[in-house]
């Protein structure tokens, strides 16, 4: 009867995991002498950081970097809203000083329109081959049923029988 009881026991051990593992909430980079004394400044800077990548890491906002760069950039966000500049003028600004790069979701433009039509290109590519390929495969398995070799002729079942025999001994 202890034989059964191990399954529900580790079933529930990694529920618990992955509970515990959801439950841990996002710790930011966010040093507290960058914390603006405005709270709405802050909640701006915050959201407009969370948007841009760090440069050093690719692939994690500046807000969850702890990449002295993510640093910089995260006090030059904070040092345009200070200076009075909307969400929009403070992203322009790092947009312009190093490209559209540091946005984490670029803007649609005639700039990238390759990039943004290749996923789709490549995926209507796949299928018109995919399509390609089963109607070949089709055509061929209607000429061997018109032709009547559907099944193999005896010699053919001793080739295959012989390369088989071969491979399972090697």
């Amino acid at each position: 009867m202890m034989k059964s009881m191990w399954l529900p026991r580790f079933l529930i051990a990694v529920f618990l995991m992955f509970a515990a593992a959801l439950t841990v909430s996002q710790a930011y980079a966010v040093n507290p002498d960058e914390v603006l004394d405005d709270p709405a400044l802050e909640a701006r800077a915050r959201e407009i950081s969370t948007g841009l990548r760090c440069l050093v890491c690719q692939n994690q906002s500046i807000d969850d970097s702890d990449a002295p760069l993510a640093k910089d950039l995260r006090i030059l966000v904070r040092e345009r809203l200070v200076a009075g500049d909307t969400d929009a003028e403070a992203k322009s600004f790092l947009v312009s000083r190093y490209g559209e790069f540091v946005l984490l979701k670029p803007t649609f433009s005639s700039k990238n329109l390759i990039l943004w039509s290749f996923g789709p290109l490549v995926l209507i590519l796949g299928i018109f081959g995919i399509f390609r390929l089963y109607r070949k495969n089709k055509q061929v398995a209607d000429k061997a049923k018109e032709a009547g070799s559907e099944t193999l002729s005896d010699e053919e079942r001793s080739r295959l029988k012989k390369i088989l025999s071969d491979e399972s001994n090697a």
